[in-house]
């Protein structure tokens, strides 16, 4: 089974529509951006969820003691790393801490390797655009990953044929506008994800 990440909540209607459609994982930005959450309305949000969804984190570049403090504040299951944090500082929050990888080209299987993990998320250089999936499928020789960048109800089945990765991670393909996604272009998206795994 894939799992699939939705990632950008900024509302409670959109979190509670995917996980009624049986996502595993939302996530909430904490760094600057359209998506971007605030500590309290990300709260409210959490508070509403059932226990068994997965509950992320997303930040770039923040001092680890705001993290620890958000994380604790929000119980996170996981958090993500998206910018230039060493691997230090992503295990220093023992087996919680995902490093996410903007990918351009094959140089990033070497970054992927110095920070000796067996699972991160691989996201495309180019907000919006799939980067070239042949580099998906070196990666899975060094671990299991969530696919990400430019995944859309159009192109996840080819994604999946061609990769297959663990999970999914899915923002602005699934929006009819930043912030807000589209309940059609939700639906479609997991309903193609169980079409290709029945």
């Amino acid at each position: 089974m894939t799992k699939i990440k939705i990632c950008g909540i900024t509302n409670l209607e959109d979190a509670l529509l995917s996980v009624e459609l049986g996502v595993d994982a939302l996530g909430f930005i904490f760094s600057n951006g359209p998506r971007k959450i605030s500590l309290e309305e990300a709260k409210k949000i959490i508070d509403a969820l059932p226990p068994f969804v997965i509950k992320v984190g997303v930040f770039c570049n923040e001092p680890i003691e705001v993290v620890r403090d958000f994380s604790q504040f929000l119980n996170l299951d996981l958090i993500q790393f998206h910018g230039d944090e060493p691997h230090e500082y992503v295990l220093a929050f023992k087996g919680k801490g995902v490093k996410a990888f903007r990918v351009s080209d094959y140089k990033v299987l070497e970054k992927i390797k110095e920070y000796r993990s067996n699972f991160f998320i691989l996201d495309s250089e180019k907000k919006g655009e799939p980067f070239d999936w042949d580099i998906a499928i070196r990666a899975k020789e060094i671990g299991q990953f969530l696919l990400g960048g430019g995944l859309n109800p159009e192109n996840i089945e080819s994604a999946l044929k061609k990769v297959s990765p663990f999970g999914v991670d899915v923002c602005s393909g699934v929006e009819s506008k930043p912030g807000k996604k589209d309940p059609l272009k939700l639906k479609e998206f997991i309903w193609r994800i169980k079409r290709w795994e029945s």
